[in-house]
Parts: structure tokens; C-alpha cells; sequence
């Protein structure tokens, strides 16, 4: 169902795609549709679960262990790595990232993004922060960091204020500020 939304939300647009197209292209009842909610949680449940097969494709590589001393460059790499594909994956289609951001600040539907995907990216930059010539609680600031600038930049580029390339240009300063500057501890 949930890809049938997808497709069509892509090649119809949001706004002209219909509860009851997306349940005759899915072979599902309108009722069926809709007990996963409206078109806005249809289309919060498509962006959370691309974002979460990412963050599960990964899942445990960050926790393994590896405690490599990583330079700033290679951990801003890294970072980079880490968010890279939500930025692309925003950027393929605009209008549909746009009403993907109006819904989340709405408020209207709870986004798994801000909830267990959050910590999720928390916990792999943070983890990667450690791994750098900074304090825990350097790298717990630095990662809080990145993640709020990450979504500010996601939104951005879902307003359509930034392209794939200035979203990922804006980004890498972001994170070579971050990895570069210890930055004071209170």
C-alpha cells in the first residue's frame, strides 16, 4: 500500500493523488488505506520507513566496537556517509519532500524521524564523535550538533531553498566546524 502511494504521490503528485487511487493501484480496499491514516500520515509512514530500512541496513556497524582513532577529515567523512542519503533522498523529488516538511510541522502526525530514527542518528555520530580527539561529552554536543543542523538542512532542501548539491556543500561545513572545534564544556 504503502508503495503504491509512493509511485503515485511521484508521478501525480501529491495533491492530485487520491485515497481511493492509492487503494485500487494497491488492490486494497479505501478502508483499508485509510486505517493507516489521511495522504499526510500515508506520506510520513513512506518517508519514516525509507529512513528506517537505511538506519536498520546499517544497524550495529557503529556499536561493534570499532574504536579506531579517526583524524577530523576521516571522521567528517564519515559523518558526511551517514547523512548523505536522506539528503538524496529528499532532493529526488522536491514537491514531495516540500509536503512531507508542511506535514511534520504541522504537527498533525507523529514522525518516527523525531522519535527512534532520532536517537538511531544520534547514537551513530555520537559514536563517531568518540572516536575523534574529543571529550564524551564533546562528542555527545558535537552529534546533538550535527543532527540539528542535518534536520534544518532536510527542511531546507525540502522547501526547495537549497539544491542536493548546496544542501551537501552547507552540510560538509557544518561538519568540519563541529569536528574541527572542541568547542568549551560548562
Amino acid at each position: 500500500m504503502l508503495s503504491s502511494a509512493e509511485r503515485l504521490f511521484r508521478e501525480q503528485g501529491f495533491g492530485s493523488s487520491t485515497i481511493r487511487q492509492i487503494a485500487t493501484d494497491a488492490e486494497v480496499s479505501t478502508g483499508t488505506v485509510m486505517s493507516v491514516g489521511d495522504k499526510d500520515a500515508l506520506l510520513v509512514a513512506i518517508f519514516d520507513t525509507w529512513i528506517a530500512a537505511v538506519h536498520h541496513g546499517r544497524e550495529g556497524r557503529h556499536e561493534r566496537g570499532d574504536a579506531t582513532p579517526l583524524s577530523a577529515d576521516a571522521a567528517a567523512r564519515q559523518v558526511m556517509n551517514l547523512v548523505e542519503p536522506f539528503i538524496t533522498y529528499f532532493a529526488l523529488d522536491l514537491e514531495l519532500s516540500r509536503e512531507y516538511a508542511a506535514v511534520i510541522v504541522r504537527g498533525a502526525h507523529a514522525s518516527e524521524v523525531f522519535q527512534a530514527l532520532a536517537q538511531a542518528l544520534l547514537t551513530e555520530l555520537e559514536t563517531l564523535l568518540a572516536r575523534t580527539p574529543r571529550t564524551a561529552a564533546g562528542a555527545g554536543a558535537g552529534a546533538r550538533t550535527l543532527y540539528f543542523a542535518y534536520l534544518g538542512i532536510l527542511m531546507t532542501v525540502g522547501n526547495g531553498a537549497l539544491d542536493q548539491r548546496a544542501a551537501i556543500a552547507q552540510f560538509q561545513e557544518v561538519i568540519h566546524f563541529v569536528v574541527h572545534h572542541e568547542g568549551t564544556q560548562r
